[in-house]
């Protein structure tokens, strides 16, 4: 318990932003029209490149095995992400297209 609560005390600015972020992502989504949410939807996935390839350079320096394990989690369910978001990207962009 005493774990946990050092934790938060040393990082108290660090969840501050978490939890600011949180309601800022869920205003905005919940503000953004329709027509908007396939452009958006791509930002995201171009940002999210940029997210893995920090996240390999972190990884590639990390000294313990856990740091690893997790670099390499966080590359792994960032590239599910980005290619996910692609595809339904894609997808949603078939649905403007004229039908033959």
């Amino acid at each position: 318990m005493d774990s946990i609560l050092n934790f938060i005390s040393e990082n108290q600015q660090m969840i501050y932003m978490v939890i600011l972020m949180i309601f800022v992502g869920i205003e905005l989504i919940g503000k953004v029209p329709t027509i908007l949410h396939t452009p958006l939807m791509s930002g995201a996935n171009a940002i999210h490149g940029v997210v893995i390839i920090g996240a390999i350079i972190v990884m590639g320096e990390a000294d313990t095995m856990g740091a690893k394990v997790l670099g390499f989690l966080a590359v792994l369910l960032g590239t599910l992400n980005v290619v996910g978001g692609f595809v339904v990207t894609d997808r949603m962009l078939q649905m403007f297209k004229k039908k033959k």
